[in-house]
């Protein structure tokens, strides 16, 4: 259950904007420390090849990042606990500069063709390779990258989850997903095609003369 992550984010602003366009506010009492992320969500998570990360900066302005690799790059490292390369980009590094201010981050994990949504809350902290060489060698074989190729990580400590409903989540696919659909059509069109020239050949294995000649006898 995601009791914390709902006991998190209805702050009594949003409690109030619930009572005055609904009629009632969503009262979370006796949520654990933080939820526990279980087989479903390991699953969602292994699955995903990108992610949206949200951070807050020191003037108080929310940062929104994307985040893509290789599907299972995000790594579940506990019930508790996210890790993940943070490989060399173009070195901003304003989600880095944010962390190091204020730990607090937002997750937000997408699955578009089974219109499936994924949040989650955390406290995320920096790692470099020569702290935690171990986790470098995990995570960057999860990036599919050397672990030379990794100079830090990032370690979201899990507070709250929450599943999103389907709603208004437009299905889209990627290359990957389009063509193993297709492939199969693909393989009978071909062997359609080989039918058809077959077919077409003379019994005896000689060319067909279809010129003016052989149709005047």
């Amino acid at each position: 259950m995601s009791h914390r992550y709902l006991q998190v984010a209805v702050t009594p602003s949003v409690a109030a904007a619930q009572l005055r366009y609904f009629g009632r506010a969503q009262t979370v009492t006796g949520a654990p420390e933080r939820d526990v992320l279980g087989e479903e969500e390991r699953a969602f998570i292994a699955a995903r090849d990108s992610f949206y990360l949200a951070t807050v900066s020191e003037t108080g302005w929310p940062y929104v990042q994307h985040r893509g690799g290789p599907a299972g790059f995000l790594r579940m490292l506990g019930p508790h606990q996210l890790g993940f390369a943070d490989l060399r980009g173009n070195r901003q590094m304003i989600s880095t500069g944010n962390i190091a201010h204020a730990s607090r981050v937002s997750l937000l994990l997408m699955d578009y063709p089974r219109r499936s949504r994924l949040k989650i809350l955390g406290e995320a902290r920096v790692v470099t390779s020569k702290e935690d060489p171990r986790l470098a060698e995990t995570l960057a074989a999860a990036a599919g990258v050397p672990a030379a190729a990794v100079d830090r990580m990032m370690v979201v400590d899990v507070v709250g989850f929450d599943w999103n409903c389907p709603k208004y989540i437009t299905p889209r696919y990627t290359a990957a997903e389009v063509d193993e659909v297709v492939r199969p059509l693909r393989a009978k069109i071909a062997e359609l095609e080989a039918q058809l020239r077959d077919a077409s050949r003379p019994a005896n294995g000689a060319i067909a003369d279809t010129g003016p000649e052989a149709a005047s006898g």
